[in-house]
Order: C-alpha cells, then sequence, then structure tokens
C-alpha cells in the first residue's frame, strides 16, 4: 500500500465499517513506519482489473505481529482473497521475526472469525466495548508466528502457499510494489 492508494482504501473501508473506519490520518501513520531501515509494518493492496478490492496490515513490535486491519470488498466474499490477503501478512510477520501474532476481530464478525481459525489463530480474550461509537467487544484471538501445521502464509489443508505479493503473475489480484 501506498500513500496514492489511500483513497481507494479509505472508500472501501467506509462502505465496509461505516461506525468505525478508520481515518486519514490512522492510515497515514501506519504507512509512515512500513518503509526504511527501522519499517516495522507492512501494508498490502489487492488490486482486480484495475480496481482495489481489499487490503491488509500488519505492525510488529519486540517480537509480536499485529493484524492491524484486513479487508475484502463484498464482491470478494468468498473468493479466497481473504485468506490470500492474510497469509502474505503472516509472512511478513515471520519476515519481521514475529514469534506470535494477535488480532481483534468483531464477536458478531463470525466469517471472519472463522477465516482466521483456518489459519490456527485461537482465542486469547475479550476487549470490551473494544469499537465505537457501536461499543462492540472485540475477540482477542493468537497464532503463533509458526504454526507446526502449516508454513506461515500456507492455510492449512490446502497444501499450497499464498501467492505473494512480490512474485505475482501480472493478473494477481495483489497490486505490484506495495
Amino acid at each position: 500500500m501506498r500513500w496514492w492508494d489511500l483513497d481507494a482504501v479509505l472508500a472501501l473501508e467506509n462502505a465496509l465499517f461505516p461506525d468505525d473506519a478508520w481515518s486519514p490520518g490512522m492510515f497515514w501513520s501506519e504507512l509512515a513506519r512500513a518503509r526504511g531501515s527501522d519499517a516495522n509494518r507492512r501494508y498490502l493492496v489487492a488490486e482486480l482489473d484495475g480496481r482495489l478490492v481489499g487490503y491488509g496490515g500488519l505492525a510488529a513490535v519486540d517480537g509480536t505481529g499485529d493484524i492491524q486491519t484486513i479487508a475484502t470488498a463484498r464482491d470478494q466474499w468468498g473468493s479466497g482473497l481473504g485468506g490470500r490477503l492474510l497469509g502474505e501478512l503472516l509472512s511478513a510477520a515471520t519476515a519481521f521475526e514475529c514469534h506470535e501474532v494477535l488480532l481483534e476481530v468483531r464477536v458478531d464478525n463470525l466469517r471472519a472469525q472463522r477465516l482466521y481459525e483456518r489459519f490456527g489463530f485461537a482465542p486469547l480474550g475479550f476487549r470490551r466495548g473494544y469499537y465505537q461509537p457501536g461499543n462492540v467487544d472485540a475477540l482477542v484471538m493468537r497464532r503463533p508466528a509458526t504454526d507446526p501445521d502449516t508454513e506461515a502464509g500456507t492455510e492449512p489443508g490446502t497444501g499450497g502457499d499464498a501467492t505473494s505479493a512480490s512474485d505475482t503473475a501480472p493478473d494477481s489480484p495483489f497490486a505490484q510494489g506495495t
């Protein structure tokens, strides 16, 4: 993800999360930490036919990765794009030498919770009233960075690697140079 992606990212963010969307400043702050020798963030976008259809971000601090955000356009739900984005973020956690990866997910987002469970995340606890202004609780989930049943970036049971943003074919949904 680069600064020129932000208009499309924010449009998708607001469409998917109208009550608790990230502000432009939040994305700018995260992207500021994604470049340079001391970078500890990895943000990426997915495009299909020139349209941004997904994005995700990871922060890595002191050996712990945190999935900051992940989203796909509604017309991409069920396509496997969310799993490919998550796989890329888990690969980034491995590159950052994280020993674990955490995330928060709305307690009412069962579809996302099932995706995370397929990738080896397990419930850890709750953050009461985490999502504002709706006062919705977050389920905190954790996954060891290297799951013994899978390699980072590979969904259990698929036997294949997730698409790498740096090794994608021209028709890949991952934008080049992210």
